[in-house]
């Protein structure tokens, strides 16, 4: 009989966090091999099973025994918490294997079965904090020099990865998260946002969201997993959010806002941002600072004194020879009861930069409602706004995008504005879409597509929405093609609703309405808005709201003929 190996990971350990594929390979295994806390864990899962269970510390034992087991013909499950593969049993199962001279092809068949790692886990339980880059480090120092743990403690902090840390402290370890803490306290601001998570998902979870400066106070063990955020990670509501880009784009929201753009980047109005965990460490720093070199042989951390020392916020600097310097200094004299000179140790951490996100401003850029054509100093302005670092990217709709790095999009909107350009913001906004009225000499309908415009135009949606509109039957212009269609004949409007402008289905707005009296059009228009902004789910367009809700302002809605296309003989 041939054995098998199944290397399986379970999770955190809650019976609905073990996959059905775990729970399959369990119940068709003979032996079950595993640390004892972890077989306690799966215990309910169990039936007839032989169990092998041994301590903390041996793991290849563990290793071994599954292999012989198996090779002698038997299935055997060796279990992980968590996943199987970070930080588990499947690397030192294959190496077992490999030092026996093993190939798939003629050895025993190995299953690696994946689980919900740690950092997957408690990060849910946290909020979003792995949003972004992210690294898991293991401060154990059992089979890992902790000179090279160290190390790369110091390489993701200096990257400013999301650091999720396992086995973070023990009974006999406890100089490991104290030391890591010192080095991250380097590059992170003290008020750096942390997540401590106890038995996650287990009866004894415990869940505390703090500070780098201030995790120490808090209890953290073997069954912990610390989970450190970036330079942008935030907390809001009890959650740690960490976004996932630097690059922070911002665009205008409405042309007369309760914060103007430049307000909003405040740092008293974006209390989340790096700038102001900057101004909080500077203003909570004291004066006197000390180094945060800790001899490695010290037993006890004097966490004090680490969560008093000020760290300045760096997260791309590296050390300078000067900083080394500063720093060896320091560690002398302190060894020698002399005080040193705070400005050394302050002079030198301001070598290092600082990191500040990009800031890019955006909005589209167009002549007119009705007017299609940029004058050259328009364009010129453009090209100036823009400048060797921004971009201008023109769309079919007869507008510009333009992006450009600032934190003041007044000085780039302002001069737009004086030579009579629109700007109104991108994203999931209203945007009216006229044609040019036959170069405005059908003209009758231009005040009510500007009015539209004015009301309208800029205003953020579920999802972003197309109003239409054409000056003649002729609709030359395409509003038939948009989420709502107007085209003005003979003197009133017709009315197009619900046109879905891309994919297989794709198909014109369904005619609802002939010959709308103009002066009803701009109110009949705001309230069929106004019910969608009110309605509609998030993302959904206006088809597909149109289409559930059945009836917007006694319209109703009815499936489109949509003719029947063969697949295409040709392509992938």
């Amino acid at each position: 009989m041939s054995g098998k190996l199944f290397v399986i990971g379970f999770g955190p350990g809650s019976f609905e966090h073990i996959t059905k594929r775990a729970r399959e390979a369990i119940e068709e295994s003979d032996i079950i091999i595993g640390y004892t806390t972890y077989v306690d864990l799966i215990r309910g899962l169990l039936t007839d099973q032989e169990i092998v269970s041994t301590g903390m510390t041996e793991e290849v034992t563990r290793a071994r025994e599954a292999v012989r087991q198996a090779e002698a013909g038997k299935k055997v499950a060796v279990i992980s918490s968590g996943d199987a593969g970070v930080y588990g049993m499947a690397g030192l199962v294959y190496e077992v294997l490999v030092e026996k001279g093993w190939t798939s092809a003629e050895g025993v068949e190995v299953e690696i079965v994946p689980g919900i790692s740690a950092i997957n886990s408690c990060g849910a339980l946290l909020g979003a904090p792995i949003m972004h880059d992210a690294c898991t480090i293991s401060l154990s120092d059992h089979l890992t020099p902790w000179e090279l743990i160290a190390k790369r403690i110091d390489a993701a902090g200096m990257a400013d990865f999301v650091i999720a840390l396992y086995n973070p402290r023990s009974g006999r370890r406890t100089r490991q998260i104290v030391e890591a803490q010192r080095i991250l306290l380097q590059y992170r601001s003290p008020d750096t946002p942390v997540g401590i998570v106890k038995s996650a998902y287990r009866e004894r979870e415990h869940i505390v969201i703090t500070t780098l400066a201030e995790m120490l106070n808090h209890d953290i063990g073997m069954l912990t997993t610390v989970i450190i955020g970036n330079s942008s990670t935030f907390v809001y509501d009890g959650k740690m959010i960490t976004p996932r880009g630097y690059q922070r784009k911002y665009t205008l929201a409405t042309d007369e806002q309760s914060l103007k753009p430049h307000q909003r980047l405040r740092v008293e109005n974006e209390p989340w941002s790096l700038e102001a965990a900057s101004q909080n460490a500077v203003e909570q720093a004291a004066p006197d600072a000390t180094s945060s070199l800790v001899e490695p042989q010290v037993e006890k951390a004097d966490t004090a004194s680490l969560r008093a020392t000020p760290q300045p916020k760096e997260e791309t600097g590296t050390l300078t020879p000067f900083d080394w310097a500063a720093q060896a200094l320091q560690a002398v004299n302190e060894s020698r009861g002399i005080e040193t000179d705070a400005s050394l140790v302050s002079s030198s951490q301001s070598h290092r930069p600082v990191f500040v996100p990009e800031m890019i401003f955006e909005c589209a850029v167009s002549p007119g409602v009705a007017n299609k054509k940029f004058t050259p100093a328009q364009m010129m302005a453009l090209a100036q706004a823009a400048g060797e670092k921004g971009e201008l990217e023109y769309t079919p709709h007869h507008q510009i995008i333009l992006r450009v790095p600032t934190s003041n999009p007044e000085e780039v909107t302002a001069p737009l504005r004086n030579l009579g350009l629109i700007l109104t913001p991108v994203g999931d906004v209203l945007q009216v879409k006229a044609c040019d009225f036959c170069d405005g000499e059908k003209k009758d309908a231009i005040p009510y597509a500007e009015e539209i415009h004015r009301k309208l135009g800029g205003q953020e949606m579920p999802k972003e929405l197309k109003i239409g509109v054409n000056g003649c039957g002729m609709a030359c212009y395409g509003a038939v093609q948009e989420d709502i269609g107007l085209v003005f004949r003979k003197g009133r409007f017709d009315l197009f609703l619900g046109a879905k402008t891309v994919g297989r289905t794709a198909h014109s707005g369904l005619p609802v309405a002939e010959g709308i009296e103009p002066e009803d059009i701009v109110p009949l228009i705001e309230r069929i808005i106004d019910r969608y902004k009110r309605e509609a789910f998030p993302n959904e367009r206006f088809h597909k709201f149109f289409q559930r809700v059945g009836e917007i302002e006694g319209y109703v809605w009815r499936e489109p003929a949509i003719p029947k296309i063969e697949n295409a003989v040709c392509g992938d």
